[in-house]
């Protein structure tokens, strides 16, 4: 008996759950062992063929660009959860240490796009908007609330936690960068 193309075919849940599993474990890997992770060892310990891997991804590059676009994806879709189950203040302080977290992912993809594909902007630039969307909401709503002042720039928060990234000369940024969170959200407060 003949089966037909959609017969034959993994369930879409399933191809996504493998894509996800790939993604997981590539962050994993690219953080641990750089832009040059083993693919195969990829796939395998994401119990995945290398096929299934590639019909996902064919190159590296695509894994890179999938994984870091996943990592800003959480992250946006992270402020509508916050705001759903927390207060103002504690919402916009628990997406800047999120936020935090996706620095790191960018630092570790960045330069290896860069090399695979010279000007990583495209990839880059839709992040960004998602982003700027998220913590001007989260922003909006605290300074609704009175949490925090009408002039505080959503943008300026960001910046400051970027900056943090790129003027530490350790490996530790990630700590301070966290004791910023708190700065700025003590200095964004309404003053009495």
């Amino acid at each position: 008996m003949k089966r037909s193309k959609s017969a034959s075919r993994k369930p879409r849940a399933d191809a996504q759950r493998n894509r996800e599993r790939i993604l997981e474990v590539a962050k994993v890997a690219f953080t641990r062992s750089g832009a040059n992770a083993s693919l195969d060892d990829i796939a395998k310990e994401a119990g995945v063929g290398p096929g299934t891997l590639y019909r996902h991804f064919p190159s590296r590059e695509e894994l890179l660009q999938a994984v870091y676009r996943s990592e800003m994806e959480k992250v946006a879709a992270a402020e509508r959860k916050f705001a759903q189950s927390m207060p103002p203040l504690e919402a916009l302080r628990a997406w800047l240490l999120l936020f935090v977290d996706a620095i790191e992912t960018k630092q570790l993809i960045a330069p290896a796009l860069t090399t695979l594909i010279g000007d990583p902007k495209k990839v880059f630039a839709a992040s960004y908007a998602r982003m700027q969307e998220a913590i001007r909401a989260l922003v909006n709503r605290a300074v609704k609330s009175g949490d925090i002042r009408k002039d505080v720039d959503p943008m300026d928060l960001l910046r400051a936690l970027v900056g943090v990234a790129h003027v530490a000369t350790g490996t530790d940024w990630q700590q301070s960068a966290r004791r910023l969170v708190d700065i700025l959200i003590a200095g964004s407060r309404p003053i009495t």
